[in-house]
């Protein structure tokens, strides 16, 4: 008895095998701008401005902060949808629940349901459990890791002043949102120049893959194309 092995063809009952197509295949790359400048500098703006709402800086400003802050949730939902299509899910996951986040926020700030600090307490808690779980696997891209690891403390303590309305911790979330919209600036600041000069100028801290996706050569960055979504059959 013989089996023919032969690609395209299967003996009775063996297994069939595909032909290589890989010589008749053409992936398109769409090249974009680097849409995280502007996400940070949006985390960066909302954060100062929800910051000095908690700090007292506007007393009566609640609702105007709520809307204030309101575009950011339109602005990294975009940066979210562009970083998909640059196939970057940690960029993308991190803006888009950052759209959400903003969103409910404002939407709290300026109709103030009953009951609505609370559930903000809640959100600011479950963002800070996500925030943390993000710098997990975000270390190779020491920027994005800094900001991750800025806002877990400062959503943490925002949901317990949520939680508890304690004047003090309110205070407190107030200046760590002032920090983490330092580090937010300065990273968007450093990629924007990065991007224009086409070098690193500060200090962003990549390493491993993060940095090989910017100092190495276009056969580094199509490594292992076939198994990337959009490109594999199934996610």
């Amino acid at each position: 008895m013989t089996t023919n092995d032969s690609p395209g063809r299967g003996g009775s009952g063996g297994r069939h095998f595909e032909a290589d197509l890989r010589g008749m295949t053409r992936i398109n790359l769409r090249p974009i701008a680097s849409p995280m400048p502007l996400g940070f500098y949006t985390v960066g703006i909302a954060s100062v401005m929800v910051g000095c709402f908690q700090l007292g800086v506007f007393e009566d400003g609640r609702r105007a902060v709520g809307l204030a802050i309101l575009p950011a949730f339109v602005l990294q939902l975009v940066v979210a949808v562009f970083a998909l299509g640059a196939r970057d899910v940690l960029a993308a996951t991190l803006m888009a629940c950052f759209s959400g986040l903003w969103l409910a926020s404002s939407l709290v700030l300026v109709l103030e349901p009953p009951g609505g600090t609370e559930v903000l307490g809640v959100l600011n808690a479950t963002f800070a459990a996500f925030a943390l779980m993000m710098a997990a696997v975000a270390g190779r891209k020491r920027a994005l890791w800094l900001v991750l690891c800025t806002a877990v403390p400062r959503f943490g303590v925002a949901a317990l002043a949520n939680l508890t309305g304690t004047a003090w911790l309110g205070r407190l979330s107030g200046g760590l949102g002032l920090l983490l919209a330092a580090v937010a600036l300065y990273t968007a600041f450093a990629l924007m120049l990065e991007d224009m000069r086409g070098e690193q100028v500060l200090p962003i801290g990549r390493s491993g893959p993060a940095h090989h996706a910017v100092v190495g050569d276009l056969a580094v960055q199509l490594r292992d194309l076939e198994r990337q979504a959009g490109v594999r059959r199934t996610l």
